[in-house]
């Protein structure tokens, strides 16, 4: 997958906030890619939801429906993030503490998104793109390790083999490769969006 390279303020803004997380994500969690996962797609589950949140409540005050087509598209990928967290919750089994880390974060993420996506969409978007595009680092970098044997590749959980419509005899490696091409997709369609919401201003 290309790296969209930050042209402008708004875009290295976004990738220094990106890159914080990560900096966060690999001191705390190391090569638990399981339970990174599980905190990260806590967090990863609210820009879709937020966005689609304003544009629903955006059209509602202009009263025309000029969304864009974004409001089922972002609500679809809050959905979405959210089945990941349930399919990684059954892999990693988060303990108190990171249960609480996830309460946390969500809530401090929530309110910091709702104002930068106010006031500031097109930087929103071009930080969940890059936020999806580290995913997909992670993923590739969870792969690895299933394939050094370092990370057992353990049976698929159900919740994924019905969501993704996996064979019953699917494993962890499988799971993980159909969560980062959801999460390419996302990287894609969060960097057209921030690419549109540009063009719109200028």
């Amino acid at each position: 997958m290309k790296h969209r390279t930050p042209k402008n303020f708004s875009d290295k803004f976004a990738y220094s906030i990106t890159m914080g997380l990560r900096w966060f994500a690999d001191t705390f969690f190391a090569k638990r890619y399981g339970h990174r996962a599980v905190v990260l797609e806590t967090v990863a589950g609210v820009p879709g939801m937020v966005a689609g949140m304003w544009n629903h409540l955006r059209s509602l005050r202009k009263m025309k429906p000029d969304d864009r087509g974004w409001i089922r598209q972002l609500l679809e990928e809050a959905e979405n993030e959210r089945m990941h967290l349930m399919i990684f919750i059954q892999i990693a089994k988060p303990n108190w503490f990171e249960r609480w880390m996830i309460i946390l974060a969500q809530a401090l993420f929530w309110h910091f998104y709702l104002v930068l996506y106010i006031f500031f969409p097109a930087c929103a978007h071009r930080m969940v793109g890059y936020f999806e595009e580290q995913a997909v680092i992670s993923y590739s970098d969870y792969l690895k390790q299933i394939d050094n044997g370092k990370a057992k590749n353990i049976p698929a959980p159900k919740i994924a083999i019905g969501y993704y419509g996996l064979r019953k005899t699917a494993k962890l490696r499988d799971v993980v490769l159909a969560v980062r091409q959801d999460e390419r997709g996302h990287a894609k369609v969060n960097h057209e969006m921030a690419d549109e919401v540009r063009r719109e201003k200028n």
